[in-house]
């Protein structure tokens, strides 16, 4: 059994915080959803309370932080607004896996200026050109949450083998925003603030030391680790970057439970029913709670053999790699589907724009899209090995 957690007064301050942030977030959610962007006074509100410092090195200002601290300052955030909560799982997320580039890589973004925030899209797409020193890149990538509040990108594409015989594999180039533009196209059903856009690169040069090969936790190829030593950054990159886009769920679930049960107490249809008296209702928030506890205490004791396992310089078995990233994926679909229900129970007066739980109902649903929260898949994998065949997933 895992060892009883240990808050530290910093874990306390920060997660308080966020808390303290909810009616806040809750009064610009709609200004986020309908500017496709989470509102600039909300990062510099995230800026000040040290948010997105949660997982930094220390040596460049962070707290190298709790994983469970960053993922109940997330949560804490989702019960206020989603799309806040999204970008800020995955823009807090890259000071933990810029920590592991070159040291050199670091001071490129962080020398100047440790608030420098990065934004992301990893799928394999760039064109990629080996050259001296380093590679020449172009292409085009969507989906990369917050960017228009980020002065770097970690862009995805496939390193080729090189002399060595070092085989091709998954790589993350880091992009200076002097060197790729945001092309605006994020209109969408859900998470509509987090700004979503397409990042387009043409023919830009990436040196050595901003290259990583994303899935490989080695010393060898992870660097920055000999300096930054803390047990934290020696997770594999999947246990980490998954949860960053599945826990916000947990949050918004946790939201419209409260909105649902602040309505319910005073809600009475047109035919004169109770919707607090509804056996229906009643089940449904109950059901509801139940399955978020549940998830929350995977989520707790995912994270702490995680880092118990990391403190022993080792390194998860596959079969629990794979376990841990379906059940990552497998929140996003629950909390769908139990937000569902909520808002069935909250009848046709429940569908209108307006109505906190609608939009957390799109967003969730949103949520279900990114490819790392396919739980169909993530079930295969698993399936596939607890039946005594080979893993079929590469990017665990």
């Amino acid at each position: 059994m895992a060892a009883t957690r240990q808050r530290t007064p910093k874990d306390i301050d920060l997660i308080e915080r966020a808390r303290q942030m909810i009616p806040v977030l809750k009064a610009r959610a709609a200004q986020a959803e309908s500017q496709q962007k989470v509102p600039d006074e909300t990062i510099a509100d995230m800026q000040e309370a040290g948010f997105f410092r949660v997982l930094q090195p220390k040596r460049f200002g962070g707290y190298e932080a709790d994983l469970r601290t960053f993922a109940e300052i997330q949560m804490a955030l989702a019960e206020g607004c989603m799309s806040t909560a999204w970008i800020y799982g995955v823009i807090g997320v890259h000071p933990w896996q810029l920590a592991r580039y070159p040291l050199q890589a670091q001071e490129d973004v962080w020398g100047e200026d440790q608030s420098t925030l990065m934004s992301s899209t990893y799928m394999p797409v760039a064109k990629v050109t080996e050259v001296e020193g380093g590679y020449r890149i172009s292409g085009r990538w969507g989906f990369s949450s917050g960017s228009e509040h980020c002065r770097w990108c970690l862009l995805g594409g496939i390193i080729p083998a090189d002399e060595n015989g070092e085989g091709a594999e998954h790589g993350t180039f880091l992009v200076p925003s002097s060197d790729y533009r945001i092309e605006r196209n994020w209109d969408v059903l859900g998470l509509r603030g987090t700004g979503s856009h397409d990042i387009v690169v043409e023919d830009a040069f990436v040196p050595a030391h901003r290259v990583q090969r994303t899935n490989n936790s080695s010393l060898e190829a992870t660097p920055g680790r000999e300096v930054n030593t803390n047990p934290l950054y020696g997770i594999p990159f999947a246990q980490v970057f998954t949860r960053a886009v599945s826990t916000s769920c947990l949050g918004a679930l946790q939201g419209a439970i409260s909105e649902f049960r602040e309505t319910a107490a005073r809600h009475i249809g047109k035919h004169g029913a109770k919707t607090a008296e509804d056996p229906l209702a009643q089940e449904t928030v109950a059901d509801a709670a139940l399955t978020l506890d549940m998830l929350r205490l995977v989520l707790e004791r995912n994270y702490e053999q995680l880092q118990q396992i990391a403190a022993g310089n080792a390194f998860p078995d596959v079969e629990t790699r794979l376990l841990y990233r379906y059940q990552s994926a497998y929140v996003t679909n629950t909390c769908a589907e139990k937000v569902s229900g909520i808002l069935r129970c909250m009848a046709a007066s429940g569908l209108y724009e307006s109505n906190p739980v609608a939009r957390i109902f799109r967003d969730l649903h949103q949520a279900r899209g990114h490819i790392s929260n396919n739980v169909a898949a993530f079930a295969r994998t698993y399936g596939a090995v607890q039946l005594g065949l080979p893993n079929p997933d590469p990017y665990v």
